[in-house]
Parts: structure tokens; C-alpha cells; sequence
């Protein structure tokens, strides 16, 4: 996890958060070990920003991978902060309930959850498919 954290620190301090002031990193672990980052990225018009959580699976993304097998999130401060509701379900489109979300601050780990702690009985890719 100290490879996904560092990556997470490092685009924290990179996010463009001018109006809340609140830097966020994520970084992700692809099914083939790679590793995908990102950070926020707010807009004057505050619904158009992006989070990290987001980043981070479109970086994943246009490198080519499709599976996420572990997740780190780093915020500002003590207190511990997870991925928003949207965030949870973009997560869970390349996801299973098991994955491993690492909830850090800068001084490091503070908890570790799972996906389907933070979105129980979740819609998934698998609700789509046709029999």
C-alpha cells in the first residue's frame, strides 16, 4: 500500500482546489499491479469539477485497464474522508464489493474499508448483463 500512498500524497499536493481550499489524491491498483493517480480538479462552475477518485479511473482507463484491485484516498486533514456517493459508484463499475479502499490522511493510514461497506447493495456492471 506505501507505493499507492506515496502516489496519492504527490497528487494532493498537485489538485487545483482554490475555492474549498480541500486537496484530495487517489490512486489506484490495476489487475495487472499498475498504478493510476489523480487528484481534484475544482471549476468556478462548482458542479463541473472532477474528484480524484474520478482521475485516478481515467487515468486507469486510458492506459488500458479495466479492473481495480485496491484504492487509496488522501485528505488535508485528521478526520477521515471517503469517496462521494458518485465516486463510489464509478469505483464500483470496475470493482467488486471486496475491494480494499485505504482512507488516509497525510500522517498515513487511519482506516481501511471495503466497497460494499461504502455502497451496500450496490448496482453493478453484473445488473446489466443479459442472460
Amino acid at each position: 500500500m506505501d507505493d499507492l500512498l506515496g502516489l496519492a500524497r504527490r497528487l494532493m499536493l498537485r489538485a487545483h482546489a482554490p475555492y474549498s481550499k480541500f486537496h484530495v489524491g487517489a490512486a489506484l491498483r490495476a489487475a495487472d499491479g499498475s498504478l493510476h493517480g489523480g487528484c481534484n480538479v475544482e471549476n468556478a462552475a462548482y458542479p463541473q469539477g472532477l474528484c480524484a477518485e474520478a482521475g485516478a479511473i481515467a487515468a486507469m482507463v486510458a492506459a488500458g485497464q479495466r479492473r481495480i484491485v485496491e484504492c487509496v484516498v488522501v485528505g488535508p486533514g485528521p478526520e477521515v474522508i471517503t469517496p462521494c456517493g458518485g465516486c463510489r459508484q464509478k469505483l464500483r463499475e470496475f470493482a467488486s464489493d471486496d475491494l480494499p479502499i485505504h482512507l488516509c490522511g497525510p500522517d498515513g493510514l487511519h482506516r481501511t474499508v471495503t466497497l460494499g461497506q461504502l455502497l451496500p447493495l450496490s448496482f453493478g456492471p453484473s445488473h446489466l448483463e443479459t442472460p
